[in-house]
């Protein structure tokens, strides 16, 4: 048995490592961005603006239908991007592909608020609300009631399913464990216990339905955003005459083949556009079934609020990480077995001391806390779509048992395949998008008319 699970680790390994890291799938998810940026007019930097104004609530009616606001809505989806990948995915992106793959991060991130403004005005536009007024929305009701693909549509339902109990809880549910060993050694050993712990709390929170994770999410994301950005900004400070040199090598590295080689430029483009797209997730088709749930009739409105996402994301938080790792020298000075997250760790101690170590070990606890609270009603979502409201309750029992599993059993070959799942979410999500732009770029042009008036009016 034991030799089974290796082989099919293995494989699924392989599988993963090709789906992912080959240049075609990248040149799709980047391709699929630059397309719906130029369609959208340049809608991130147009309309980037107006988007924190309506995070604000600037223009928010309380009487529009939904069930979170679109700060909570944004906390939610966010809630679910800002984890592991920030912490262990720019670190791994840094250790594989050099600096230069910060870079592209960037690029993925620019490109990727397109994609997340198109797919969530999409998910408003066509979500559904029962007479309860319980808001069901995401890709899967895009490719049904957008596109009338009621099969490409459960294809996407049913993938996500899978990879909500995969990537967004046992792997979580183990990093969670991770992070508390980076303070605490000693709990490594007691993975069930944390386990147990861990899924009473996100039982609390998630059988309370969009609405109580809402609530969490938005006051766990900023609590924890804000304090992995204070003790980022304070490594950036002490070694501020070093920032504009790595900024220098980030960029040499990621567009100078004369300098640092053609592969190695090439290594920087596939390792960061790779993991800057499982950061932000942008085309994946997770963040809109959140954002469906905000309460809003404007489906444009919405939309500007996600793109924010990848920008906070990735060229916030991600760009803190990465600049932390070359300012400081740890991707040159650490050993080849310190990588991921311990190279991450390795960085902010090299200023901080032992609370460097600490800060990491939080940050991985909180972000997969919270991711895994947000994925839960991504699963939850996909099952009601699946099967009918009948299978949401006993989903979440499955979800909250899932967690003490994950918290204890090595899982790499979880890892394998939920990295294999998000992909086959993604594929149809991405032509869902290609084929409806029309509707968005439609849509967009009636909103900002309409706000254009307004203005005019003041």
């Amino acid at each position: 048995m034991e030799q089974a699970l290796a082989r099919l680790t293995e494989l699924t390994g392989q599988l993963s490592g090709f789906l992912w890291n080959n240049y075609l799938t990248l040149g799709i998810l980047l391709g699929v961005g630059l397309y719906l940026t130029v369609r959208t007019g340049f809608i991130q930097v147009r309309g980037f603006t107006h988007s924190l104004a309506v995070t604000r609530g600037v223009h928010t009616k309380d009487d529009e239908a939904g069930q979170v606001s679109h700060f909570q809505a944004l906390s939610t989806a966010l809630s679910a991007t800002v984890g592991t990948g920030n912490i262990a995915g720019v670190a791994t992106a840094i250790s594989l592909g050099g600096p230069g793959a910060l870079f592209w991060m960037w690029v993925t991130a620019v490109f990727g608020m397109a994609t997340k403004f198109v797919e969530c005005t999409l998910a408003v536009r066509y979500r559904e609300i029962d007479e309860s007024g319980e808001v069901s929305g995401g890709p899967m009701y895009t490719l049904l009631h957008g596109l009338n693909f009621p099969r490409l549509a459960a294809v996407f339902a049913f993938f996500a399913l899978i990879a909500a109990l995969g990537i967004g809880n046992m792997v979580q549910a183990n990093s969670v464990v991770d992070g508390l060993r980076f303070m605490w050694p000693e709990l490594g050993d007691y993975g069930w216990m944390v386990g147990a712990v861990l899924a009473i709390l996100v039982g609390l929170v998630i059988i309370g339905g969009i609405r109580r994770i809402a609530r969490a999410a938005s006051v766990l994301v900023p609590v924890m955003a804000g304090i992995y950005i204070g003790a980022a900004l304070i490594v950036l400070a002490a070694h501020a005459p070093a920032i504009p040199a790595a900024i220098g090598t980030i960029l040499n590295h990621a567009l100078n083949p004369w300098s640092v080689g053609g592969a190695a430029v090439g290594e920087a483009i596939r390792w960061g556009v790779a993991r800057g797209m499982f950061s932000n997730e942008a085309g994946l088709g997770s963040s809109p079934i959140a954002h469906a749930a905000a309460r809003t009739n404007e489906p444009t409105r919405e939309g500007l609020v996600a793109m924010l996402e990848p920008f906070i994301d990735t060229l916030v938080v991600c760009t803190l990480t990465g600049l932390v790792i070359v300012v400081s020298g740890a991707y040159l000075s650490s050993g080849d077995d310190v990588v991921g997250a311990a190279l991450t760790a390795y960085a902010f101690s090299e200023t901080l001391g032992n609370a460097g170590a600490v800060v990491v070990g939080l940050g991985l606890t909180l972000f997969a806390f919270s991711t895994m609270i947000a994925w839960s009603y991504y699963g939850d979502r996909s099952a009601k779509f699946l099967f009918g409201d009948g299978a949401v309750m006993p989903y979440r029992v499955v979800f909250v048992v899932l967690v003490v599993v994950g918290a204890a059993v090595p899982l790499q070959l979880v890892w394998n395949l939920a990295d294999i799942t998000n992909l086959l979410m993604a594929l149809p999500n991405l032509l869902c998008l290609v084929l409806l732009v029309g509707v968005v770029t439609a849509l967009q042009r009636d909103y900002f008319a309409r706000q254009a008036l307004v203005n005019k009016g003041q």
